[in-house]
């Protein structure tokens, strides 16, 4: 069906005048030549035909998948386009890597937004692969293939007029590009004053108070829900009021899920909750390309022909989806092909041994006999901090499987370092251990275990394959590789998701553990932007103080 002339009929949902009607929908060249009304009682095949979906923040690059294979799993359900911030690559291979995810992404039929990464390294306290200052970040928005300014993650930097954050600030202003946010928690007139910088958008809103607070200031929120980081019940009721500033985003999703679905499901859930259909795909389809001016077409005559076909407006099931005017998805089965990948990556990091991860009660800062700990929460990226009396065998402090209190480990990737330690709570790991290079936002390699055999194991093994994910059980150890920066896989996206859902599977039933997404959470625990206590690979990082431990 993919030629230069054809017609699409069936019920066209108009969200411009907020109709839909049986009409025919004529498009050549790539474009829509022309929509024609039919009477109400025209004999129409029964589907509705309505704009594609935009993600409208995403990185591509924790679906574990090249952008070329993440856009093979994302039209299945609809998605069209996305907001892409090349933010993960960046950190461990800079510049080159912006150019990678540009490069593969032109190879196939999806429109991918890329924004210049703002926070390359995201702070001081951690160390990344690579550094993009004010000058690089310039040079990118001068690219008519960057569309935007990556969240800015260091909100006390624009509080505090950093001069480096300003100056990127400035540089997007100055080419009329917009600026995204990322301010989790932040609320009256710090957060006025964040916006007053010029910055327009925040997908981090955990709270329905906080979301209000900065839609009043004028800020465009993102509705966010991804495989770890769960907005949308907290947050969709406020779509009924604020639908023209609102938008939907996964931030991070993993194959397993992408496979499932994307902003689709997001469209069936809003209106299932009593939300308006128009109101939803105003936020599903139309805000994101009107705030950052993409060329993808909104179903109106002259436009690109990027648009899709569903069964009803309940469920969103997609029949087809088109882009620039081509089928690129059919009845649950990609049309798009893959393409070769070249590996890219920054690698350096000898073995590790039980000895190495060993914890002295010496070591350990101590207060009252009680240790800090993190306390992981299932669905968020923001942590507690706890204090808990913690289990001590021969001097030395180890997992306590009875409390759930489990060794944790930051490994430096870049070069030999001191290994990072600390202990965390909520993952529930009964045995064993998991490890991932997947770790936001330097992607050092972060581990989680029950024991330091397999705690060595587990990081041993994607120390192996120069980036992964793993899970070890004595004798036992599954390991998805990510030769891409330690990020991605060159494979076919649904193999990878199979083989994701294969570990994931092996660390809920076999090692224990009670989190909805444990390798998502474990990617989140040394990102010390968000709040209350993370780990980095230069130690116990306190995010209310915004230092490292110990506090002074």
């Amino acid at each position: 069906m993919q030629t230069e002339k054809y017609t699409i009929s069936g019920q066209l949902v108009d969200v411009w005048q907020q109709t839909i009607y049986p009409a025919n929908v004529f498009i050549e060249a790539g474009k829509i030549k022309a929509i024609e009304a039919l009477p109400a009682n025209a004999s129409v095949p029964q589907q509705y035909i309505l704009p594609g979906f935009i993600d409208s923040h995403v990185h591509v690059e924790s679906s574990m998948l090249v952008p070329s294979e993440f856009a093979r799993l994302a039209v299945v359900h609809g998605t069209v386009g996305t907001i892409s911030d090349p933010h993960e690559i960046a950190n461990v291979c800079g510049m080159e890597g912006v150019e990678f995810m540009l490069a593969n992404a032109r190879q196939t039929n999806f429109s991918f937004n890329f924004g210049a990464p703002s926070c390359v390294p995201a702070t001081t306290f951690e160390t990344a692969g690579a550094a993009l200052h004010s000058t690089d970040v310039a040079a990118l928005l001068q690219r008519d293939d960057i569309k935007y300014l990556s969240e800015m993650m260091n909100f006390p930097g624009v509080l505090h007029g950093d001069e480096e954050v300003m100056k990127k600030i400035a540089a997007a202003k100055a080419v009329n590009k917009p600026v995204d946010g990322h301010a989790p928690g932040l609320m009256g007139k710090p957060a006025q004053q964040y916006i007053a910088a010029g910055i327009s958008t925040d997908h981090e809103c955990f709270t329905a108070e906080e979301a209000l607070n900065k839609l009043n200031f004028g800020m465009k929120i993102l509705i966010r829900e991804g495989s770890a980081a769960k907005n949308f019940e907290a947050l969709i009721d406020l779509m009924h009021t604020h639908y023209e500033n609102m938008m939907f985003c996964s931030d991070d999703k993993h194959p397993d899920s992408l496979a499932i679905g994307h902003i689709n499901q997001l469209c069936a859930r809003a209106v299932a909750k009593g939300i308006d259909v128009f109101k939803v795909l105003k936020a599903a389809c139309v805000n994101p390309i009107q705030h950052y001016r993409l060329n993808i077409g909104l179903l109106r005559v002259g436009d690109p022909a990027d648009c899709i076909v569903v069964n009803n407006l309940t469920d969103f099931k997609v029949l087809q989806t088109y882009i620039k005017g081509h089928l690129v998805a059919e009845h649950g089965r990609t049309l798009l092909s893959s393409v070769p990948v070249t590996h890219i990556n920054q690698f350096n990091c000898m073995p590790v041994t039980e000895d190495d991860l060993a914890i002295k009660i010496t070591e350990y800062p101590l207060q009252q006999d009680k240790i800090p700990v993190i306390q992981a929460l299932d669905g968020q990226l923001i942590t507690k901090k706890i204090w808990i009396t913690p289990k001590v065998i021969n001097g030395y402090i180890v997992s306590g499987i009875e409390n759930d209190v489990l060794k944790m480990v930051v490994v430096n990737r870049y070069h030999p370092a001191p290994i990072a330690k600390a202990f965390i709570q909520n993952f529930g790991l009964q045995k064993g251990a998991i490890a991932s290079t997947v770790a936001h936002d330097s992607h050092n390699i972060v581990a989680v275990g029950t024991n330091d055999a397999d705690l060595a194991q587990a990081i041993n093994a994607v120390i192996q394959e120069k980036g992964g994910i793993s899970a070890v059980n004595g004798n036992n150890t599954k390991v998805l590789p990510l030769p891409v920066a330690g990020l991605m896989s060159t494979d076919d996206g649904y193999t990878v998701a199979a083989a994701y859902t294969a570990i994931d599977a092996m660390v809920k039933n076999e090692l224990g553990s009670t989190l909805a997404a444990p390798f998502m959470t474990l990617s989140f625990m040394a990102l010390l932007v968000i709040p209350h206590i993370k780990l980095s690979d230069k130690g116990l990082f306190d995010g209310d103080h915004f230092q490292l431990w110990p506090i002074e």
